[in-house]
């Protein structure tokens, strides 16, 4: 049932085989099986696309409703051992990736019995995860909207316009409407970093020359390093390259846009000993068990 959920929402043998860590023959194996034991054809093909079909979308519903039982009871029995064993699901967005792992790396040094199981993605992906309610933690740039959610903030998050050192901008003094006139790296469409600086030019009236989407942030701040444009990624993304004279931070009024970190978890899921803990450390409280 894990192996169908997952393949259920990724619609993807392939997909579904790297989230879980097998070979995409085990995959389609497991999702046979599960059809043979119901009965019925549970994912079909059109073309190159997947789809559920209603007998699917039945099994889905109950492997959720099944797999949310079962988190609940090892939540609980963890729960009975205190800390000393247990799990911590956490889902990333992933500009969050550079600054987290120094957090997960002390919690894990307070609480060495405690599983970390680390998913990045891009915001949409992050929000998927969140519907089917598939871990702890969340950890985003906006809180989710539209979702049965309580979140709260527990860091800054500065976004700051990027530039290789001997562009004609850096050292200067400089305004939005002066980056328009640059190419413009940006990240994949879902992005809440692509979201907050679409919403800056948008409101200065201007558009970049030019778009030049490379997805990743490692994808920008080569192509940023190389000559190709402008970008504009969070300071912890690009603090080593900016220690080390790799990119320089141009000063543009208005910058850097404050945004924040925020961590949310489904409002209707009991927070587990695991997550309580790992929810002070981000709030900066004692690693004490």
């Amino acid at each position: 049932m894990q192996i169908f959920q997952e393949v259920a929402r990724a619609l993807s043998y392939t997909r579904a085989a790297e989230a879980l860590n097998l070979t995409q023959p085990a995959v389609f194996a497991q999702v046979r099986q599960l059809e043979d034991q119901v009965g019925a054809p549970l994912i079909e093909r059109m073309g190159k696309t997947l789809y559920l079909t209603e007998a699917g979308e039945t099994v889905l519903q109950a492997a959720r409703a099944i797999l949310a039982e079962v988190d609940d009871m090892e939540m609980r029995l963890a729960d009975l051992r205190g800390l000393a064993r247990g799990r911590l699901r956490l889902a990333v967005v992933s500009t969050a990736k550079y600054d987290l792992p120094a957090l997960i790396g002390a919690f894990s040094a307070a609480h060495p019995g405690i599983e970390v199981a680390l998913t990045v993605g891009n915001r949409q992906e992050l929000l998927a995860r969140f519907a089917a309610n598939a871990d702890d933690l969340y950890i985003l740039g906006t809180p989710p909207e539209g979702l049965d959610a309580d979140s709260e903030v527990y860091a800054e998050n500065p976004l700051v316009v990027i530039a290789p050192p001997d562009h004609p901008l850096a050292g200067r003094d400089c305004r939005v409407e002066d980056l328009a006139r640059y190419p413009y790296l940006t990240r994949e469409e879902g992005s809440g970093t692509r979201r907050a600086v679409e919403r800056c030019f948008a409101e200065a009236g201007v558009a970049p020359v030019s778009r030049i989407e490379l997805g990743a942030n490692e994808a920008v701040k080569q192509g940023v390093m190389a000559g190709m444009g402008l970008a504009v990624l969070s300071r912890g993304t690009v603090a080593l390259e900016l220690r080390h004279g790799y990119l320089v931070e141009l000063a543009v009024e208005g910058f850097p846009l404050i945004r924040h970190w925020h961590v949310a978890w489904p409002r209707a899921r009991r927070r587990s000993l695991a997550a309580e803990a790992f929810l002070a450390v981000l709030r900066g409280g004692a690693l004490s068990a």
